[in-house]
């Protein structure tokens, strides 16, 4: 607080207190100066007014029970004598004004600092608002435009604009170029997350066949599938014959979904294991279920599967010669978007190893 403001609400404190004494003086001077049968008592409350204006809850408390005892005390002073039953009743009822009119005084006062509490949070979330959209703006450019160029540098010379290259060069290239990749993508997921989370999922939905994304998804991750040893099939339940599974929904944004559930069993799957991703329909519902041989979880692991950054356990089993490895964040957005196409996606261990993971999307006749 600057000195000016400092002395500027102390002089406002000095002529609030001054007016408080001058009313009281006055009423005082009014209630004393009159017989007990005329109650002046009732302009008390014209001074419990002025304190809840700008004094604390406790000195309200204290200027109300002054003049609950001023009142009284008129009864006696200055000249004690006995009164009628309709003085006293008359007093003991500007008591009651009085204690009613602190009491209101209290509750108004916690009224207003509730209120300013609210719009103290308020502002403090606001301003937090600025910071995560300033925060998502420096992301966006400090990391996905250096990333941009990196990997377009990485194409230049995988293409020989800069002189021909090794073997032994075109690997690194490779991997150098597949580690940023994976940095630009868990960028992305990042700034996915965040949107959601703030703005909700903005939905471009059609009429889509969830068989046509998975058999795009499979064929994409068939290379990176085959790197780890991992075997991937497509079912479609007890018929095992391909058939439509139309939906009203993203296809994009399914597509996020099958690729994050079926690379998720790729990183879990013991080499030589087997992925198998299972369409099945009731007629209501269609229901995807991405299937792995796995460690599988355990029962303290399952609850937080879904939450955002939680990652599993790492150790190393007898099933898989891989830590478990990602950010946290492929189940979180699988969740997100699920849930904003009206869905339910949800975990389950299988026995005796391996995990399925399932979410299920209201169908639509063709």
């Amino acid at each position: 607080m600057s000195k000016n403001k400092y002395f500027k609400v102390l002089n406002h404190l000095d002529r609030l207190i001054w007016l408080i004494i001058l009313t009281f003086a006055i009423v005082i001077l009014l209630e004393y100066a009159t017989p007990p049968e005329y109650v002046f008592g009732y302009l008390y409350t014209g001074t419990i007014l002025l304190a809840n204006y700008g004094l604390g809850k406790n000195a309200i408390w204290q200027i109300t029970l002054i003049a609950i005892a001023l009142t009284i005390f008129n009864l006696f002073f200055p000249n004690f004598e006995p009164h009628r039953s309709a003085t006293i009743a008359n007093r003991l009822i500007t008591v009651i004004a009085l204690a009613v009119t602190g009491w209101l005084s209290i509750r108004n006062r916690n009224y207003e600092e509730a209120v300013n509490r609210s719009q103290a949070q308020l502002r403090t979330q606001k301003q937090l608002a600025i910071l995560r959209e300033d925060f998502v703006s420096t992301l966006t450019h400090d990391l996905k435009t250096p990333l941009l160029g990196a990997i377009e540098t990485i194409k230049a010379f995988q293409n020989g604009q800069f002189g021909t290259i090794t073997s032994a060069q075109a690997k690194v290239l490779t991997m150098m170029s597949n580690s940023h990749l994976s940095s630009l993508e868990l960028v992305q997921t990042l700034l996915d997350v965040y949107r959601n989370d703030t703005e909700g999922i903005q939905l471009k939905c059609e009429i889509i066949d969830l068989n046509a994304i998975a058999s795009q998804v499979i064929a994409n991750l068939t290379n990176l599938a085959t790197a780890r040893q991992v075997y991937l099939v497509l079912t479609y339940g007890e018929s095992n014959f391909s058939s439509r599974f139309i939906v009203n929904g993203d296809a994009l944004q399914l597509q996020r979904v099958f690729n994050n559930l079926i690379v998720n069993g790729i990183n879990h799957s013991p080499r030589n294991g087997k992925i198998e991703v299972q369409l099945v329909s009731d007629g209501e519902f269609h229901v995807i279920k991405v299937i792995d041989a796995g460690r599988g979880m355990t029962a303290t692991e399952l609850p937080h599967l879904f939450e955002r950054f939680y990652q599993g356990g790492s150790e190393q089993d007898s099933f898989s010669s891989r830590a478990s490895t990602g950010s946290g964040l492929g189940l979180y957005l699988a969740r997100q978007i699920i849930n904003a196409h009206k869905g339910t996606i949800w975990v389950e261990n299988r026995l005796p190893h391996g995990a399925m993971f399932g979410f299920r999307l209201p169908a639509i006749s063709e």
